[in-house]
C-alpha cells in the first residue's frame, strides 16, 4: 500500500497515524509430511497470525515468538532473522479513528507446541495448510504471504 492509498478522504473518517506490528508465522510438517501454519482467532473472531507490538529490549524476531507462546502456544521455535513479508491492515481505534498497523512476518519453525498457555481461553487455533490459510485470513497482503510460502 502506498502513501496516498493510506489517505481516507470519506467525511468524517481519520487515519490518525501508521502503527507498526510483529507477526509470527509458525509452522510444521504434520505427520505426512505435509507443510502446516498456524493460525489464531482475533478478539473478533477472525484468523489471524499470532501477532502483537514491539516490545522494549526485545528484537522484532524475538517478540513474535514471545506472541506465537501468549497467543498459540508454541514454546519453542526456531526464528528467521529477517522478516519474509510485511502486510498493511487497518484497526479501528476506541475513537472509530482508522488506524494503519503495518506488520512485518516472521517465520517461526515450532519445535514445541503446548496445549496450556496464556491466552488458550480467548483463542482458538487451527493448523491448515498454507493454501487454506490464504483463505481463511482477511488481510490481502498477509493472503499474499501465505500463498508465496
Amino acid at each position: 500500500m502506498s502513501p496516498k492509498d493510506m489517505l481516507d478522504d470519506r467525511p468524517g473518517r481519520y487515519i490518525s497515524h501508521v502503527h507498526r506490528q510483529l507477526a509470527a508465522l509458525c509452522h510444521r510438517k504434520n505427520e505426512k509430511g505435509k507443510r502446516e501454519v498456524l493460525l489464531v482467532t482475533s478478539s473478533t473472531g477472525r484468523w489471524i497470525l499470532p501477532k502483537g507490538w514491539p516490545m522494549e529490549g526485545k528484537t522484532d524476531r524475538e517478540a513474535a515468538l514471545i506472541e506465537a507462546w501468549e497467543e498459540a502456544g508454541v514454546r519453542e521455535g526456531k526464528v528467521k532473522r529477517k522478516p519474509i513479508g510485511t502486510f498493511v491492515s487497518v484497526k479501528l481505534s476506541d475513537h472509530g479513528d482508522e488506524e494503519i498497523c503495518v506488520t512485518r512476518v516472521f517465520e517461526v519453525k515450532a519445535k514445541l507446541v503446548l496445549d496450556d498457555y496464556p491466552e488458550r481461553k480467548r483463542r482458538d487455533r487451527r493448523w491448515v495448510s498454507a493454501k487454506a490459510a490464504a483463505r481463511l485470513v482477511t488481510e490481502d497482503g498477509l493472503r499474499e504471504i501465505l500463498r508465496d510460502l
